[in-house]
């Protein structure tokens, strides 16, 4: 009698489970026919319009990418991230015309990201790319970003900054060069040191002239467009005549990129007049002749 009973309740309890199948509630049945298939793993791509709290560093692996909010304190923001055509099997080295027309599109990009000629401010620009392994998984970017730095002078350091460069030099910003004073010997110019136009000063800031694309100066005969580069611009900023008369005006500091920057595209040279026998208050901004007299002696 018990062994009949058991048998009547499993049969009466797999009927139940058949009928509950029959009953897919308007499902099919296949859990998984009709999941979109997942699409192939592509490449790391950095993103723009983000900082990064690390130095830059000019290999970048996805291991070391972390982006913050450009309002936490930070070191690097990217700009704006390019790519490489496709077909090169290898990152561009230094000095190739694809890093060189990499560096020559972040420039731009640059200068349309602060609202200014980026080389006006205290700022560095430099190209990241990706890594070997990376560029094996089919990456071709390369990341615009720049930096904020202590002066533009050399063993400048980056500072830890908060808040986007997003305009940052479109109008008055304590980012921008001005009013300098010089440290010299020997007849030139060792360093310069940003002061207040409002204190005397004998060194000021006149704006970027483009060298063109030669081999990086070492001769004095390599410096002399530099220099006449210079004084054209510093004449401009002045407001006076750009004629034999404007090396007696004033004396002209010359700061190109260094060697390692101009083999990759960088032709901004950023110029400056130098009093080297007084001194003065205010900017010499369109100034003019009166500001600046012909000496003598």
């Amino acid at each position: 009698m018990r062994r009949a009973m058991t048998t009547l309740l499993a049969a009466v309890t797999t009927a139940a489970l058949l009928a509950g199948c029959a009953d897919s509630g308007g499902l099919d049945g296949d859990l998984v026919d009709d999941w979109a298939a997942l699409s192939a793993p592509g490449p790391f791509t950095p993103a723009a319009g983000v900082c990064q709290v690390a130095d830059f560093t000019d290999v970048l692996t996805l291991a070391a990418y972390a982006p913050v909010e450009c309002a936490a304190p930070h070191r690097v923001e990217t700009v704006h991230v390019g790519a490489f055509p496709a077909g090169r099997p290898a990152p561009p080295p230094g000095g190739s015309a694809e890093l060189r027309g990499a560096f020559a599109d972040c420039d731009t990009r640059a200068t349309g990201y602060v609202g200014a000629e980026w080389r006006s401010g205290r700022l560095r620009l430099a190209v990241a790319l990706p890594s070997g392994p990376g560029w094996a998984a089919g990456a071709r970017w390369y990341r615009c970003d720049l930096s904020e730095v202590d002066t533009v002078e050399a063993a400048a350091k980056v500072v830890l900054r908060t808040g986007s460069l997003r305009d940052a030099l479109r109008g008055p910003s304590p980012l921008r060069l001005g009013c300098q004073e010089a440290r010299s010997a020997g007849g030139s110019v060792r360093t310069l040191r940003p002061v207040d136009c409002a204190t005397r000063h004998d060194a000021e800031f006149v704006g970027v002239w483009r060298a063109p694309d030669r081999p990086y100066p070492t001769r004095p005969a390599d410096w002399a467009p530099l220099y006449a580069g210079c004084r054209s611009t510093l004449g401009r900023y002045v407001g006076v005549p750009d004629d034999a008369d404007l090396r007696f005006r004033s004396g002209v500091v010359v700061r190109p990129p260094g060697v390692g920057r101009w083999r990759v595209g960088d032709r901004g040279v950023r110029c400056y007049l130098w009093l080297d026998d007084r001194t003065v208050t205010g900017s010499l901004r369109g100034a003019g002749p009166a500001a600046l007299p012909v000496r003598t002696r």
